[in-house]
């Protein structure tokens, strides 16, 4: 709207003055200005509600074969974005061109520099229409879909782990009950939730402040990705004396939920939707162990980059070394396992994934603490074991490398 208004008062103000432009005031007169600005805007309403339906189907599709959480990827694609605001914008733009054309003989008026420039977006649109075609092809490809969830997770590892270096503590750190105060449960009051949702993000750094300076010790009830109900616990604070109205309002304010799983600060959520797809492609109504094996492969070089990070302890202390937060941290034992155990409860009788998904825990533990990798190859070796069992000993014994 503001590109049109701006061109009617450029064409206004100084047409006049440029001689050339004289002549070319000739070749459009108000009933020609009109048929081509009714044109363009009605083809792109037309290629708009195309285009608008070939997204729907795309999401119907990606819905049905990949899961429901891919939705999000392709509803926030900035290539369709682009090209469906390409057409809407064309088609106002035409609207309010064409309201500016007005009467007949030397009493008309009629913006050429306005109406040139609906046909360059036209042109505009007829290129951003056969773009639009490749790239709606292109992103329902599962290499693709892949590419961008692997990127995702990736992101989602340098934002929570940025640290490198799995540096093992000298002391093992005693448990988490037995860190707090001994009273601490019989002196504590809990910050419940004002609404339903998961817990998106939890802003450690603002609990440490509070409980700096209310001389508070906190215990965070959930990670990020549980489910808190209405009235649910966000935190539990001790002692209940020094814990007002204000400051567990301060302390819920950590707290962002929302009505869906989200992979920004998410890792096991980013990890889980790799792993979806590969449940999906190893059902029995699909049976497309081939996308299993890509799979694996991503999986394998988002396990292979969290493997490398320094993992928090779950306890966090103030200037003075005084214990303030402590929450249930995440091991890459857990995240891992879960992920690997998932798949290979789908597709432990195929000959193929098994010896890929043992081949992936191999490599992807190499950097692990040796607690973690330990765990991951007591999972390794007892899904040898099934596999062996279930008929793919074969394969597995000639494909497997050797650990050391």
């Amino acid at each position: 709207m503001a590109t049109a208004v701006s061109l009617i008062l450029l064409n206004t103000l100084y047409a006049s003055r440029l001689g050339w432009f004289s002549e070319w005031t000739y070749a459009f007169d108000p009933g020609s200005a009109r048929a081509i600005l009714s044109a363009i805007a009605g083809s792109m309403i037309t290629v708009a509600g195309v285009t608008f339906s070939m997204t729907m189907l795309t999401l119907q599709l990606a819905s049905s074969q990949f899961g429901p959480r891919m939705l999000r990827n392709f509803m926030r694609d900035r290539g369709n974005q682009i090209v469906l605001g390409t057409f809407l914008s064309t088609f106002v733009y035409c609207l309010f061109v064409l309201a500016s054309v007005r009467g007949a003989g030397g009493a008309s008026f009629v913006p050429l520099i306005a109406v040139i420039f609906g046909i360059i977006l036209a042109v505009a649109s007829l290129a951003m229409l056969i773009y639009f075609i490749h790239h709606i092809a292109t992103s329902i490809r599962i290499e693709t879909i892949l590419a961008k969830l692997a990127d995702e997770a990736c992101q989602t590892v340098e934002w929570v782990f940025p640290e490198h270096g799995r540096i093992p503590a000298l002391l093992p750190e005693e448990p988490i009950a037995e860190a707090l105060p001994p009273d601490f449960d019989d002196d504590s009051r809990s910050v419940v939730a004002s609404a339903s949702g998961y817990i998106q993000w939890i802003d450690l750094n603002r609990l440490l402040q509070v409980a700096s300076e209310c001389d508070l010790v906190v215990r965070v009830e959930g990670r990020v990705g549980n489910f808190v109900a209405n009235g649910g616990p966000l935190v539990v604070a001790s002692p209940y004396g020094r814990l007002s109205d204000s400051v567990a309002e301060s302390l819920a304010d950590a707290f962002s939920l929302g009505q869906q799983r989200t992979p920004d600060y998410d890792i096991e959520f980013s990890l889980r939707r790799i792993v979806e797809i590969a449940q999906r492609a190893l059902s029995p109504g699909v049976n497309d162990p081939t996308t299993a094996l890509y799979c694996l492969d991503r999986l394998g070089e988002v396990l292979g980059l969290l493997a490398d990070r320094r993992f928090p302890s779950g306890r966090i202390r103030d200037e003075d070394m005084e214990l303030r937060v402590v929450f249930e941290p995440v091991c890459f034992a857990d995240l891992a396992c879960s992920a690997f155990a998932a798949i290979a409860r789908y597709g432990i009788s195929d000959d193929d994934l098994v010896a890929r998904l043992l081949d992936v825990m191999e490599r992807s533990s190499r950097s692990a603490l040796s607690s973690d990798r330990e765990t991951i190859m007591h999972l390794h070796d007892a899904i040898r074991v099934e596999g062996a069992a279930s008929g793919s000993g074969d394969v597995m014994n000639a494909t497997q490398p050797s650990r050391a």
